[in-house]
């Protein structure tokens, strides 16, 4: 069986498990389950921390895992990324008190806290930044100054409120950008599975960035209304009882739905459908 670590909790789990779900794969009820077989697609899946996922997958214990881009690096793990996933999208930036410090290179000689100490220490040694201190924190990094831990903080920024409430304005360019990834171990032939599991994932991704558009138009705007919806090699183009008149049917990205409905009505389509796609192989 092919086995896969998955998030066990976090922000991280709930999303990887729907996720495989869509991709046809069973998934505990139980959120007490640490290991769970599916026969029907030769998987075994185990859950596992988000942290230790890169870890498991580096040593071979386990084929392929989900994890963050960013937990991935930190654990310097024997693991490559192999598939991003789209979800759980987070940038990691420096931080210090307002109006303390405006670039990078002011952070020699300074203590850094964080959670992602490898990756921290990686950076700053690839621009030339050496640290008085590179300070372990397993959560609230932002009060490590307050508290005289630390002068400057590495962490996952969302919206920045937790950073300004403390006091805290980032500075600098991101540290990283992270997102939910498919790992894989390094150096090794792909398993038996992973390429139907990337197939299905990728079906999954499509199926969430994509929708079908079927609309009727007149045959004489058949190339005009194409224009606008190409699909992904060309649109299915059928004649209607009127021959006056012809169905499309094409794949569109979901986020320009309504500004292409607007373009195609502007062009003379008529009963413009969308139709949410559940899976696809592309």
């Amino acid at each position: 069986m092919l086995r896969i670590a998955v998030p066990n909790k976090g922000s991280l789990s709930e999303p990887a498990s729907e996720m495989l779900r869509e991709a046809g794969y069973r998934q505990r009820r139980d959120t007490r389950e640490l290991v769970l077989a599916d026969p029907d697609n030769d998987v075994e899946f185990f859950f596992l921390r988000p942290r230790d996922v890169a870890v498991y997958v580096g040593a071979g214990t386990v084929d392929a895992g989900i994890t963050g881009r960013d937990l991935m690096l930190d654990s310097a793990a024997d693991a490559e990324e192999h598939l991003p996933l789209g979800f759980a999208r987070s940038t990691f930036r420096f931080a210090a008190p307002t109006g303390e410090i405006t670039d990078i290179a002011q952070i020699e000689g300074r203590r850094v806290a964080t959670s992602y100490s490898v990756l921290v220490g990686q950076y700053l040694a690839e621009h030339g930044i050496t640290p008085t201190a590179i300070v372990h924190l397993d959560g609230a990094v932002e009060s490590s100054v307050r508290l005289g831990v630390a002068e400057v903080i590495a962490d996952v920024v969302e919206t920045g409120t937790t950073l300004r409430a403390a006091g805290l304005e980032i500075f600098g360019d991101p540290i990283l950008r992270s997102e939910a990834v498919l790992i894989r171990r390094k150096g090794v032939e792909s398993p038996a599975g992973l390429d139907t599991l990337t197939r299905r994932l990728q079906g999954v991704l499509t199926a969430h960035e994509y929708v079908l558009m079927d609309y009727d138009v007149p045959a004489s705007l058949v190339d005009a209304a194409v224009a606008i919806t190409p699909g992904l090699e060309s649109p299915t183009v059928s004649p209607l009882h009127d021959r006056d008149w012809a169905a499309v049917r094409a794949m569109v990205r979901r986020a320009e739905t309504n500004q292409v409905m607007d373009a195609l009505y502007d062009v003379g389509a008529r009963a413009i459908l969308v139709t949410s796609i559940h899976a696809c192989r592309l």
